[in-house]
């Protein structure tokens, strides 16, 4: 049986517990699953840099200490962390204004973005603010992606045809590349579309073989061999060795705090939804524990290691960690793995990189945004529910005409209001006994009584200030309908775990209207504990003979109490 996906928000430190203990039979399958994601996500992670405007050396260091650190102090077996294309727009994003992309002053940035993210990460998981994951809805969360997705595709096509690429938004952006359109490299453009063609003919073929490794391998070669840096633009000389340890040589003060803050904000927002659906999903599939809050005091430090390791934010990444569930790992044994193979081209293997054309990492990066774009997700959410189709919509096109970070901040409040939405117009239903005994819901208009005398209303949503004066109305309406027969309204609060003080005054006004019509109100379907807040405040508001634990109780008493059959 599967064991239960421990959600607590109390704070603990699993050293090494995604980790051990280490089945031996299964060393060889970690081994194996940590090279192949090694050869999968390297020339991801450079494509990532390029996506935030970093050295293209420091996506390959969010694969070292990042990754190590998490596997050490995070709780899920499965997650893998790194570098991320959502959070790399975001990244560059927000760094717009401040420095040149690619300077040093703009690596001592990214730098210190992570270290802000990384604390309060680590602080939100002391307070235990994993749930607020929850409130990113798959909705928005599908609209926001395809708006990053569409974003990166199109900050591609500079790349793709060898011209300069400059401009803020999107929109400045395609305009400024028609404007060059006559300067196309077409050798860069022919480099663009061999990639594109290899990578997407090899993923028709099967997934996991490492098509954007063998493309980037390829290009090197030719490019080493032909001399094509005299013909378009290469990535140039790379720097060898492990990332320097240090804080970002940048000065602080509460100003440049201030400006990074609202991007830190959305940044760990989308580092909550991304890591946590992913750790819940991979924990669900193999039926295993793991802990919300540990893997966001994971995350914090891998962050924390990010920024002091020269590299930039970095999160639980779903494609990654399918990568590796793909090839066969079960634990964080493998992300050490990986780290290892990363080491070892970090010190051996950094040289042949300066060959790579820019032309042929465009190409990659724009697959990497057409991919995001999720057009079967829209679809369903336009099939599903259309409202939630027209708030995913909007979320994509903020992200694209506006930014990464409004479209974010724009995400997070969408979600929060579905889900008011949801709760301040519950749809509300009329219970009846079926012939077999069994409690059925029906409309409310169909005025249906569960016994000659009595009607039963559910209300189907916790009760709040917003949503309980729809509840009066529709007890007001109910019995304004019903005829004078009508001799006990029984409310079902099995949806009511809490009453807040318009609740309590909301019911006070039904009990009261109904006392003036003759007719008698009582609830059932309470909490069963006599602690609770809300069966307390319910009997002293209607008196404890009118609280009962069911509805067959409700049903049994009033036909003892009215003689009915």
């Amino acid at each position: 049986m599967a064991r239960p996906t421990n959600r607590s928000a109390r704070f603990r430190l699993p050293i090494l517990s995604a980790v051990l203990p280490i089945d031996r039979a299964r060393i060889p399958g970690e081994i194996i699953a940590g090279i192949t994601l090694a050869a999968l996500a390297v020339p991801e992670v450079m494509g990532y840099a390029k996506i935030a405007g970093m050295p293209v050396i420091t996506g390959i260091y969010t694969l070292l200490i990042p990754i190590v650190i998490f596997a050490v102090f995070g709780s899920s077996r499965h997650l893998v962390v790194g570098a991320e294309s959502a959070l790399a727009a975001m990244l560059a994003s927000g760094l717009i204004g401040l420095a040149a992309a690619g300077s040093g002053e703009y690596v001592a940035l990214a730098m210190l973005l992570a270290l802000m993210v990384g604390a309060l990460l680590v602080l939100a998981s002391f307070i235990g603010l994993g749930f607020m994951a929850d409130f990113l809805s798959r909705t928005v969360l599908v609209g926001f992606l395809t708006g990053v997705g569409v974003q990166i595709a199109i900050g591609q096509f500079a790349g793709i045809l060898g011209v300069p690429g400059h401009g803020l938004g999107a929109v400045q952006k395609v305009w400024n590349d028609l404007q060059a359109i006559e300067t196309v490299n077409y050798a860069s453009l022919a480099a663009a579309l061999a990639t594109m063609a290899f990578v997407v003919g090899s993923r028709s073929i099967s997934e996991k073989l490492p098509a954007s490794m063998v493309a980037v391998a390829a290009a090197i070669v030719l490019s080493w061999a032909l001399d094509l840096g005299a013909y378009m633009q290469v990535v140039g000389s790379v720097p060898s060795g492990l990332p320097e340890l240090g804080l970002p040589e940048v000065e602080v003060s509460l100003e440049l705090i201030r400006k990074l803050l609202p991007t830190a904000l959305a940044m760990v927002v989308v580092i909550l939804a991304l890591s946590a659906a992913t750790a819940r999903a991979f924990a669900m599939r193999h039926n295993e524990r793991h802990n919300d809050t540990s893997d966001l005091f994971g995350l914090g430090l891998a962050n924390i290691g990010a920024g002091l390791s020269g590299t930039f934010i970095v999160c639980g990444s779903p494609s990654k960690t399918q990568m590796v569930d793909q090839a066969g790992g079960s634990s964080q044994l493998a992300q050490l793995v990986t780290a290892v193979v990363v080491m070892l081209i970090l010190l051996f293997a950094t040289a042949p990189l300066a060959y790579l054309p820019d032309a042929v990492l465009s190409g990659i990066v724009f697959l990497i945004g057409l991919n995001l774009i999720d057009l079967k997700g829209m679809a369903r959410v336009f099939n599903e529910k259309r409202s939630e189709f027209w708030v995913a919509l909007s979320t994509a096109l903020m992200v694209v005409f506006l930014g990464v970070e409004e479209g974010i901040i724009l995400a997070v409040l969408l979600s929060l209001l579905l889900h008011t939405r949801h709760g301040y117009r519950p749809r509300n239903h009329l219970l009846t006994q079926a012939d077999s005994g069994a409690w059925k819901a029906v409309p409310l208009t169909t005025g249906v009584r569960a016994a000659p005398g009595l009607l039963i209303y559910r209300f189907t949503h916790d009760m709040y200030y917003a949503n309980a004066p729809r509840l009066l109305e529709e007890v007001f309406e109910l019995v304004e309908d019903a005829d004078s027969q009508l001799e006990w309204f029984c409310i079902d609060f099995s949806a009511v775990d809490d009453l807040d003080y318009s609740s309590v005054e909301t019911l006070r006004s039904v009990q009261e209207t109904l006392r003036e019509k003759g007719i008698r109100l009582v609830i059932a379907h309470t909490i069963h504990d006599d602690e609770a807040k809300s069966r307390k405040t319910l009997r002293r508001l209607i008196g404890k003979d009118a609280v009962y634990d069911t509805l067959e109780e409700v049903v049994q008493d009033y036909e003892r109490r009215s003689g009915g059959d």
